[in-house]
């Protein structure tokens, strides 16, 4: 899967904030691609050995390497800049508001590297950045379907138009449940083993149900009726009861679907009148649930049944 193109100035639009970031000089280079998800402290670079020099990485510099640069005559922390700088590198930050020095910063707009400061000390910024910079990363997609967070489950909710989904996620949300999604859920792999679902941030808090229209979920049922966002632990189709040919009545296999390339549970619901959809999606999250602590109740009494196969005389 291939990664996307993050630039400087979107990782500054989307968390300068959370990073205290002040962009000091060389904003013609805010279009650089940041290449690799990570940081770099440029100390070994500075010293003259650049053979493994992670140039790709935003660069973080803190009170060591200020200090170091610090103690060199002006001509030769001149070279340490054109050397580092000689190498396209996205940005670089200078933590614990130290202030680049302006041999730095002329330097540095002269080859378009933007040069920015945090007030954060080093440690903590490299752990916030980085923590950021997986997430600005991680691979992204779309899923038509809902997602409801019941008793700590993530449930993708799917079925053609009409079925009953919004119904059923109205009926959750009475029950206490929270809304995480409506009709299209935004996914995110994190740490490359799990998927996580969320709205857009135009629609959140927002659903719409047939008949009515929108409805502001939040305000009609209280903040605790919306999740921002929730891991994906299972998936539920809901479908026409003559659509579903065979049905796993013991439900002995488990099925499943992918997102993202990871494999997520899933279960098919047959749609008639008279159904508790609502109830039918919050026991399926409860049977994923157990399944997830090792429980699986058809294979108990699989087990139980044939054992009691097994004792049972022997006919003639």
């Amino acid at each position: 899967m291939p990664r996307p193109n993050i630039t400087v100035e979107q990782f500054y639009t989307d968390h300068s904030a959370k990073l205290d970031l002040k962009l000091l000089g060389g904003a013609i280079g805010l279009k650089h691609i940041i290449r690799e998800p990570t940081v770099n402290r440029p100390g070994l670079a500075l010293a003259g050995h650049t053979k493994y020099f992670a140039r790709h990485r935003l660069q973080v510099m803190g009170h060591a390497e200020v200090t170091f640069l610090k103690a060199l005559p002006r001509e030769e922390r001149v070279k340490r800049y054109e050397l580092i700088f000689g190498y396209r590198l996205p940005c670089i930050v200078f933590c614990r508001d130290l202030a680049p020095d302006r041999e730095c910063l002329r330097i540095a707009e002269r080859k378009n590297i933007p040069v920015f400061q945090s007030s954060l000390i080093t440690m903590k910024f490299i752990n916030l950045a980085t923590l950021a910079l997986e997430q600005l990363f991680a691979p992204r997609g779309s899923e038509m379907g809902s997602m409801v967070d019941i008793h700590g489950v993530g449930v993708l909710i799917r079925g053609d138009s009409g079925i009953g989904k919004s119904e059923s996620i109205l009926a959750l949300i009475e029950r206490g449940y929270s809304l995480v999604a409506d009709d299209m859920t935004r996914v995110t792999l994190v740490d490359g083993r799990e998927v996580v679902g969320t709205s857009s941030d135009l629609t959140r808090n927002h659903m719409e149900i047939r008949g009515i229209g929108i409805v502001n979920v939040a305000a009609m049922f209280g903040a605790k009726s919306i999740r921002s966002e929730k891991r994906i632990d299972l998936i539920v189709t809901l479908k026409a009861w003559d659509e579903v040919k065979d049905v796993d009545r013991l439900g002995m296999e488990e099925e499943h679907q992918e997102i993202l390339g990871i494999r997520i549970p899933h279960m098919t619901i047959p749609v008639r009148p008279g159904r508790d959809l609502a109830r039918l999606i919050e026991v399926a999250a409860l049977h994923a649930k157990l399944r997830r602590s090792g429980l699986n109740p058809a294979r108990e009494l699989n087990e139980r049944l044939m054992a009691q196969m097994a004792a049972a005389p022997r006919g003639l």
